[in-house]
C-alpha cells in the first residue's frame, strides 16, 4: 500500500508541475572559485601556488590542499543543487539531502545525532559538507571511498531518506522538469539514470568549497588578517604541547586519517565501534575520522556522537587527561597525541577564538526559489525556508 501512495504521489505531483511547468534552465556558469575549462569547472585557489603537499607535521602556512574531485559541467553542478534541497529523493518526499545538511548550520543539522524519514534517529551525528571535495574517505567510520559512494548510504538508509533505486530512478523519471533538467546536464544521453543522480550530486558537493577565512587571508600574507588573540590561538594549536595541527593539519585542517581518542557516547548508549568495522581491525575500536575544522563554530554539537555542545567543550576534553572520558573497566587504543597537555583556561579561550577564525561562507550556494518537483522546500529541524534563497530560524 505504501508503495502505491508513493507511485499516486509521484503521479500527482508530476502532473502538478506538468500544469505550471515553465523550464527551469541550468546555469551555464561555474560557482564562483571555479573556472570554466571548455565546459568543465575547475578549482582555483591561492593554495595552487604552493608546491609542498601535506606529508605530515603541521601544515606550514604555505602548505598546498590535497587534490580535489573537480572538473564537472556547470549544468550538472546546478541540477545537483536541485536535487539536494529537493525531498523528493526520499521515499516519502518528507526529508532531502538538506535536511540534515542545511547551509546556515555549517552543512550539518545542529543535532547530536541526526533525525530522517518518520522521525527515525541515526546512530551519529551529520558532518559537515564543506570541502568535501578534498576528502580520501566519507563517513565518520570511513567506509565509502567516493562522494558517488557515500550519498547512496543516506538515500537507501531507512533511517534516513528511506527511498530505493528503482524507487528513485521511477520518480525522477515521471517528473517532467527532471527530465528537462537531465538532458541539459548529460545531453549524450535521453533517459535518466542512477550514475547521473549520483554524479549530480556529487558535482554539487564538491562545489562547496570555504578557503577564504581570516585565516586563510593570514596565511596568504595579509598579517593584520588575524587579531592578536587570534595568533596566540594559532601558536597554541600549533604548538607540541596542544599538537592540535598534527592532526587537524592546515589548510584541510584534517589529516583525513582516523583516531581513537575516547569521546563520550550519548548516555546509556553503547561505544561505537567506529572504523574497527570499516577495516576489520579491532585496535582501531572507537576510531572515527578526523573532521576539517573549516566552519566549526557553525556545526555544533561536536563529535561523532554530537556529545559536546560548544566549542569551548571540545578542546576543553583534550586536556582533562588521557582517557578521562571512558567507562570503568573499558579499554581502548587511544591515538598516542592524546595526552594531558594541561594547557591553560586562558589557551583554551584562545584556541576557541582561532578555530573561529577559520569561518568563511562566502560560497555559500543559493537556496532554490523552487523545486523542480513541486513540493514544498522542508521544514526541517528547527529550521525554516524562506521563498527565496535563504533559511531562518523557525519555531
Amino acid at each position: 500500500m505504501e508503495v502505491i501512495l508513493r507511485i499516486l504521489g509521484g503521479l500527482l505531483c508530476a502532473l502538478f508541475s506538468a500544469s505550471l511547468f515553465a523550464e527551469i534552465k541550468l546555469s551555464e556558469d561555474c560557482p564562483p572559485g571555479f573556472e570554466n575549462v571548455s565546459g568543465k569547472c575547475e578549482l582555483r585557489t591561492l593554495y595552487q601556488m604552493y608546491g609542498s603537499l601535506q606529508s605530515g607535521g603541521v601544515g606550514g602556512l604555505k602548505t598546498a590542499l590535497p587534490e580535489v574531485r573537480d572538473g564537472f559541467s556547470p549544468q550538472q553542478i546546478d541540477l545537483g543543487r536541485f536535487l539536494f534541497f529537493d525531498p523528493v529523493l526520499s521515499a516519502d518526499g518528507s526529508v532531502s539531502c538538506a535536511s540534515c545538511h542545511q547551509p546556515d548550520k555549517g552543512f550539518s543539522d545542529g543535532l547530536a545525532l541526526s533525525v530522517g524519514i518518520g522521525g527515525r534517529q541515526a546512530t551519529r551525528s551529520a558532518p559537515s559538507l564543506w570541502n568535501v571535495g578534498f576528502l580520501r574517505k566519507l563517513f565518520w567510520d570511513g567506509r565509502a571511498s567516493s562522494l558517488e559512494e557515500q550519498m547512496q548510504g543516506p538515500l537507501y538508509s531507512d533511517k534516513e531518506m528511506g527511498s530505493t533505486p528503482a524507487l528513485l530512478l521511477q520518480t525522477l523519471q515521471s517528473q517532467p522538469q527532471y527530465k528537462s533538467l537531465f538532458r541539459q546536464a548529460f545531453p549524450a544521453t535521453q533517459i535518466i539514470t542512477l550514475e547521473q543522480v549520483y554524479i549530480a550530486l556529487a558535482a554539487f558537493e564538491a562545489s562547496l568549497i570555504s578557503l577564504n577565512s581570516r585565516y586563510d587571508q593570514y596565511a596568504h600574507g595579509y598579517a593584520e588578517a588575524l587579531t592578536l588573540k587570534e595568533i596566540e590561538g594559532m601558536n597554541v594549536f600549533r604548538s607540541f604541547v596542544a599538537r592540535c595541527a598534527e592532526c587537524h593539519t592546515p589548510p584541510l585542517f584534517s589529516n583525513q586519517q582516523f583516531a581513537v581518542i575516547g569521546t563520550p557516547e550519548q548516555p546509556g548508549e553503547p561505544r561505537d565501534v567506529g572504523a574497527a568495522a570499516t577495516f576489520k581491525d579491532e585496535s582501531m575500536t572507537g576510531a572515527f575520522k578526523v573532521p576539517s575544522l573549516r566552519n566549526i563554530e557553525l556545526t555544533a554539537p561536536y563529535m561523532h556522537s554530537g556529545r559536546f555542545g560548544t566549542l569551548r567543550d571540545a578542546a576543553e576534553f583534550y586536556t582533562r587527561g588521557r582517557g578521562h572520558a571512558l567507562a570503568q573497566g573499558e579499554e581502548l587504543k587511544l591515538h598516542w597525541h592524546i595526552w594531558e597537555p594541561n594547557l591553560s583556561e586562558q589557551e583554551l579561550d584562545r584556541l576557541v577564538d582561532f578555530m573561529k577564525a577559520l569561518t568563511d561562507e562566502r560560497f555559500k550556494p543559493a537556496v532554490p526559489a523552487e523545486l523542480p518537483s513541486g513540493l514544498p522546500l522542508v521544514h526541517r529541524n528547527s529550521l525554516e525556508f524562506d521563498e527565496g534563497s535563504e533559511y531562518s530560524p523557525g519555531a
